[in-house]
C-alpha cells in the first residue's frame, strides 16, 4: 500500500502548469482564411453570422466578406405597433418608423381586397412592415422595439455585407390567403419588370392513402364526381367543362393569376434597396417559409433593375404589372403517380405581350415543371400536355 501512495499524490496534486512559448499558440489561428469563409458561406444566416462577428476581429474582419447569406424574416409588424413606437418623444426613432412603413409596409395592403375570395378574413387589416428581430433589447436610432426585441429591415441587416453574391431572404408566411386544402403556388422572375410567372393551383388536394375518394361538385366551382380510379384525368377528353365558366371555376382562377401577380409585384418593389446597394450580387431569391411563392432575379436581371428603373404602380407599392399573354392548362382531376390526387388543377404559364411577341417558343414541360418541387414539378409536366387555352391581360 505503501508503494502506491506517491502515485495517488500525484493525481491529487499534479505538477503545477509551466509556461512554454508553444502553449500560447491558438491552433484555430493557424486555419487561413479561405478555410474560415467557406465555412461562414456554409451557415448562410445572417443572425449566426451576427454571432460569429463578435467571438474574435478576425471574425469580425471576416464575416463582411461572405458571398452566401440568407435573411428569415421574423414577423410583419403592423402600421399600428409602428405608431405606437414612432409616438415615443425619440424623435429619430418615430422618424426611421416612418421610413420603415414607406418601404415594407406594401406587402399585405394591396392583397386585402383580393384576400377575401381566397379565404378567411383575417382579423389584421392595417398594412404591415418586414423585420428582422435580433433578440436584444435595446439598440441604436435606426432599430424599431417590438415586445422587447430589437427589429431591423433586412436593408439595414445586409448594409454591413460588402461582397454578397448569393442572397436569399425568407418571409415567415406567403400573402395570400387560402383556405386549408387549396393549392397555390407561383414562381416569378423578374428585370425591371415581370419577365415570366408561372402559378399552380388546385381547388384540393387529396394526399394519398388507402381510402378511395368520391367528391362531388365543391364550391370552387370544379363541379366533377370522381374517384381514384379514374386512372388520373376522368372521361373528359382535355377540353375545360362548360360548367367551368358558369358555376364560377374560371373566376377563381382569376383572382388566384392576379393575387400571385400583385404578390410578385409587391416583393419586387421592396428590392429596390437592397438591389442598388449590393451590386455583387449574382442571385436573389425572395421566398416565403409556407412555400407559397418565390420570387427569382439573376444577374442580369438585378443589372437590368440597375439601369432601367421599375415602373411603380400609381395604386399602391409595388412594380407596375405589364400587359401579359398567358397560357392555362386545366384538368378537372389529376391524379399523380405517388398517389396525391389534384381536384380542380390549374397551371398557368404568363409572359409580357411585348415578349410574346418576340418569342414564339411554346411552353414544355421542363421549363415549367422545373418551378415547382415534386409532386408538384410532375403535375405541371402532366397538365402541359392537355389542351392549350390562351388568354390576355391589361397592364394593372
Amino acid at each position: 500500500m505503501s508503494s502506491l501512495r506517491p502515485d495517488l499524490a500525484t493525481k491529487i496534486y499534479p505538477e503545477p502548469y509551466t509556461y512554454t512559448p508553444a502553449s500560447s499558440i491558438d491552433h484555430f489561428d493557424r486555419l487561413p482564411d479561405s478555410l474560415l469563409l467557406l465555412v461562414f458561406n456554409k451557415i448562410g444566416d445572417v443572425k449566426a453570422l451576427g454571432r460569429c462577428c463578435v467571438v474574435s476581429r478576425r471574425f469580425h474582419s471576416l464575416v463582411p466578406q461572405v458571398e452566401n447569406v440568407v435573411v428569415r424574416v421574423d414577423c410583419v409588424i403592423s402600421d399600428d405597433d409602428a405608431s405606437s413606437a414612432a409616438g415615443s418623444p425619440d424623435k429619430s426613432r418615430g422618424a426611421f418608423s416612418n421610413l420603415f412603413r414607406l418601404v415594407f409596409g406594401g406587402i399585405v395592403k394591396p392583397l386585402q381586397a383580393l384576400g377575401q375570395f381566397l379565404g378567411p378574413k383575417r382579423s389584421n387589416s392595417s398594412s404591415s412592415s418586414l423585420a428582422v428581430g435580433s433578440g436584444a433589447a435595446g439598440g441604436d436610432d435606426d432599430d424599431l422595439d417590438q415586445g422587447g426585441v430589437t427589429h431591423h429591415s433586412p436593408t439595414q441587416v445586409l448594409k454591413n455585407f460588402n461582397e454578397i453574391r448569393f442572397l436569399r431572404i425568407e418571409l415567415p408566411s406567403g400573402e395570400l390567403g387560402i383556405d386549408e386544402g387549396v393549392l397555390l403556388k407561383w414562381r416569378a422572375d423578374f428585370g425591371s419588370t415581370l419577365d415570366n410567372c408561372v402559378i399552380l393551383g388546385a381547388s384540393l388536394v387529396i394526399n394519398p392513402g388507402p381510402t378511395k375518394y368520391l367528391f362531388s361538385q365543391d364550391n370552387n366551382g370544379d363541379g366533377f364526381c370522381g374517384n381514384s380510379n379514374t386512372g388520373g384525368s376522368g372521361d373528359d377528353n382535355g377540353s375545360i367543362p362548360e360548367s367551368f365558366y358558369t358555376n364560377g371555376g374560371l373566376k377563381l382562377r382569376v383572382v388566384w393569376t392576379i393575387s400571385s401577380l400583385i404578390a410578385a409585384s409587391a416583393r419586387h418593389y421592396l428590392l429596390q434597396p437592397i438591389i442598388a446597394e449590393h451590386k455583387t450580387l449574382d442571385s436573389l431569391v425572395l421566398t416565403d417559409a409556407d412555400g407559397q411563392g418565390v420570387l427569382r432575379m439573376n444577374r442580369d436581371q438585378l443589372e437590368e433593375l440597375r439601369v432601367k428603373p421599375l415602373s411603380a404602380s400609381s395604386a399602391s407599392k409595388r412594380t407596375l404589372v405589364p400587359a401579359l399573354n398567358m397560357r392555362l392548362w386545366y384538368a378537372p382531376y389529376l391524379e399523380l403517380p405517388d398517389g396525391t390526387v389534384l381536384k380542380g388543377a390549374t397551371l398557368v404559364a404568363i409572359r409580357p405581350s411585348e415578349q410574346a411577341a418576340v418569342k414564339k417558343d411554346v411552353a414544355d414541360g421542363s421549363s415549367v415543371s422545373s418551378a415547382f418541387e415534386e409532386p408538384y414539378g410532375t403535375a405541371a409536366k402532366m397538365l402541359v400536355k392537355r389542351r392549350t387555352y390562351c388568354l390576355e391581360m391589361n397592364s394593372f
